[in-house]
């Protein structure tokens, strides 16, 4: 019981640092959230600042990545790990529990516990990314069907909570698309496009 409220708020701590947020604020002067999409994930970084954006996005997968690795080393849950770190991305006590959207955290989450699936998975990200151009529809797509393809690579060899906590985090991911998810069925969802700066 112990373990598993170590792992749950270490994970949730360490999913709520604002990598986005603090990069673009030390080494741009600015506040991610005044521009883009308000959002302090990689996406919205790298709109106007690739680089940036690049760098954020591996330490958002770094949190998820983390997590799981604490969780292994605690003899915790692992799964629960990769949920709670997600969850503290989305919701961050530093920002009001105002955060990003949990997908990168999630990648990262989901690779240190089934690289194979991941692997699947953001093959269908990148391929669905380079047809149409939109981040939110790789990702959310990415994100749901990562319980789905490791049950049809592993079945049974995983237990009941891997595939529970992971779909919790699938629909938090995805819920927390609402706005996307209906930009994109209005046809006015904005394709990706890099900035220089």
């Amino acid at each position: 019981m112990l373990a598993t409220a170590q792992v749950a708020l270490l994970s949730y701590l360490l999913g709520s640092i604002p990598f986005g947020l603090i990069l673009v604020r030390v080494l741009h002067g600015e506040d991610i959230r005044q521009s883009g999409s308000g959002n302090i994930g990689a996406t919205n970084v790298a709109r106007t600042a690739p680089v940036l954006g690049l760098v954020t996005l591996l330490l958002d997968a770094g949190k998820g990545f983390l997590a799981v690795a604490i969780a292994a080393w605690l003899g915790g849950d692992k799964s629960l790990a990769a949920l709670c770190a997600v969850a503290g991305h989305i919701f961050p006590v530093w920002l009001r529990f105002r955060g990003g959207k949990g997908v990168a955290t999630a990648i990262g989450g989901y690779a240190a516990l089934a690289a194979d699936v991941t692997a699947i998975c953001l093959v269908a990200f990148v391929l669905l990314l380079a047809s149409f151009r939109f981040v939110s529809l790789g990702s959310i797509t990415a994100i749901a069907l990562f319980p789905l393809v490791a049950y049809a690579r592993h079945g049974n060899g995983f237990p009941l909570g891997f595939y529970a906590l992971s779909a919790a985090s699938a629909v938090l991911i995805v819920a927390k698309h609402h706005e996307n998810i209906q930009r994109l069925f209005r046809g006015t969802e904005p394709r990706f496009e890099l900035k220089r700066k």
